[in-house]
């Protein structure tokens, strides 16, 4: 070995342990063995196995360290308290070790990884939570478990043998034998040794079905945490501590009605249906936004407007469900004239925000619907005018309206889609125009990791691909990419849940931690159990949910 090799290879080993046992030298083996014979000698209890490499770049600053054969600690990573392995176990770059934990025999674990086997107390409110004391119950890792990079396993649970943990994943649970797992927190995939066409969708399906009978269960908590108690009778808030909101009273009516078949507690259906029709304003239609104070803000006189578009869906479709309807016909929308609506529809911004754009006109198609229901007709050649302008101004090569950004790729012209053909084509039972060219589009944007990562997920932006998917699978075209992305996000969606509270707008990952949109709550809710649903039809396991959206998420047009 020369000079230049014989200083390059410790640090070659240092993080690429692996080729010790194939490319380490006698001098390498003797510094090696002497840096071991020191990490003892300060009082701790070290054991460490035949051919087992330590590298002098890990803070190994253990109490009780057993090491068994064939392992190695590689640098960078850190490890505290006791830790005691088996055979052929592995430490990778930058792994954190703490606490008491015992790996069996081939425990693999990935870099930037955390094994944390303590917790800061934090209960007491006036006492600072690092001055709280510390509880630990310890980890305990079967063998032949293979620990992905980035995951993070919380104290008290047990990986059995055979277990396999993918990267990224939050892992809070006891890990069944042979159990493959992901997400935050981490849930059952699938279990290895089945074969993908047979046991891929079985497992699945399993899943899904845990996943409804947990939802069930906690169905309850999930809306009464969000409820406001009043002198009025109380109010529904999206997010605990929030203000009260139209749209949250309309997303306990959903997710109530999804999960549990009736109206949301503590109110009664009819106190429901009174004060969603009371919101009403009689002469426009339009359903006035809310203060923060629970009182109505004066409504605008334009047909409807960002802070109440959304609201001739939601308490539309909230209504329904409860067995009512609007207590006055949207006088707004009914004004409209033919020419009314075009001049709208080219004013819109499709090319800068085709996202708004399409929101307008879903909000524009479902407002006429609730009309129709009503025996009130629009204008003569109205709803003609809206279906026209969009069957001849779609970009036939996207099956798309409007055009990607440079900021923002497809993202807004996918989502502006999903939005105009919710309200019209989907809610009316008509196929839209171009399904083949809108496939490749969806497709294709779901490919950008942007929007669909599991950490930058939300549910509008899944909403928007699982949506547009579904209603152009009819051509079977693509098949089997739509079903593989289908699954896929499927199992992610599944992992967003949170106990006892819900689902949050946006998925929770440690690198988002704080932001508001990660809390749990009701629009997040509704929005992702309705996403699930049409992910898991694509996937052929909507069976196993025992729930389909009747809401303003319904698969079929509106009666």
């Amino acid at each position: 070995m020369t000079d230049s090799n014989a200083a390059t290879a410790p640090a070659l080993f240092d993080y690429s342990p692996w080729l010790y046992w194939t490319q380490a030298t006698d001098d390498d083996r003797a510094r090696q063995h002497d840096f071991q014979q020191t990490l003892g000698e300060a009082g701790a209890e070290y054991s460490i196995g035949e051919d087992c490499y330590v590298s002098p770049l890990a803070a190994v600053q253990n109490e009780h360290l057993r090491l068994g054969p064939r392992s190695y600690i590689a640098a960078g990573a850190y490890l505290t308290g006791t830790l005691r392995t088996g055979r052929d176990c592995t430490v990778n770059p930058y792994t954190v070790v703490r606490g008491t934990i015992e790996l069996g025999d081939a425990v693999r674990i990935g870099a930037h990884t955390s094994v944390l086997a303590f917790n800061h107390g934090y209960e007491d409110p006036d006492t600072e939570v690092f001055r709280q004391p510390l509880t630990s119950q310890g980890i305990r890792i079967g063998h032949d478990v293979w620990i992905g990079s980035h995951v993070v396993l919380l104290d008290g649970i047990t990986v059995a043998d055979g277990a396999v943990i993918a990267a990224g994943s939050v892992v809070t649970k006891d890990v069944p034998a042979k159990a493959v797992v992901g997400g935050n927190p981490a849930r059952v995939l699938r279990l290895r040794g089945s074969t993908p066409r047979t046991a891929h969708k079985t497992d699945l399906a399993g899943a899904v079905s845990a996943f409804a009978d947990t939802a069930r269960a906690q169905a309850e908590d999930v809306i009464a945490r969000c409820f406001v108690p009043g002198a009025d009778g109380g109010l529904f808030a999206d997010t605990p501590g929030g203000p009260p909101t139209v749209r949250a009273q309309c997303d306990a009516v959903e997710i109530a009605d999804l999960l549990l078949g009736r109206a949301p507690l503590p109110l009664s259906p009819d106190e429901q249906i009174a004060r969603l029709r009371s919101w009403q304003d009689p002469h426009s239609g339009v359903v006035g936004a809310l203060g923060e104070d629970g009182r109505q803000l004066p409504v605008a006189a334009i047909p409807f407007s960002e802070e109440t578009g959304y609201h001739f869906l939601c308490v539309g479709y909230a209504l329904d469900l409860l067995g009512s309807r609007f207590a006055h016909p949207l006088h707004s929308v009914a004004a409209l004239s033919a020419g009314d609506v075009v001049e709208h529809l080219e004013a819109l911004p499709w090319r800068e925000d085709p996202w708004h754009s399409g929101d307008w006109v879903d909000t524009l198609g479902t407002a006429v619907m609730w009309n129709r229901r009503q025996g009130v007709r629009e204008q003569s050649g109205a709803l003609d005018a809206l279906f026209g302008w969009l069957l001849t101004r779609i970009d036939p090569h996207s099956g798309l309206w409007g055009e990607p950004s440079a900021t923002d790729g497809m993202m807004r012209v996918v989502n502006g889609f999903y939005r105009a053909s919710r309200g019209t084509f989907a809610q009316y039972g008509l196929p839209v125009p171009h399904p083949e060219r809108t496939i490749d589009s969806v497709l294709r944007h779901a490919r950008d990791p942007r929007y669909t990562r599991r950490d930058r997920q939300t549910a509008c932006n899944i909403l928007d691909i699982a949506h547009p998917l579904w209603l152009t699978h009819h051509t079977g075209y693509r098949g089997d990419e739509v079903v593989a992305l289908a699954r896929q996000l499927l199992a992610d969606a599944l992992a967003h849940w949170v106990d006892g509270e819900g689902f949050a707008f946006r998925a929770p990952h440690p690198t988002t931690a704080g932001d508001r949109h990660t809390r749990p709550g009701l629009q997040g809710t509704e929005m992702w159990l309705a996403i699930i649903w049409y992910l898991a039809d694509l996937a052929g396991v909507s069976d196993a949910l025992g729930y389909r959206p009747r809401g303003i998420h319904r698969p079929e047009p509106a009666p």
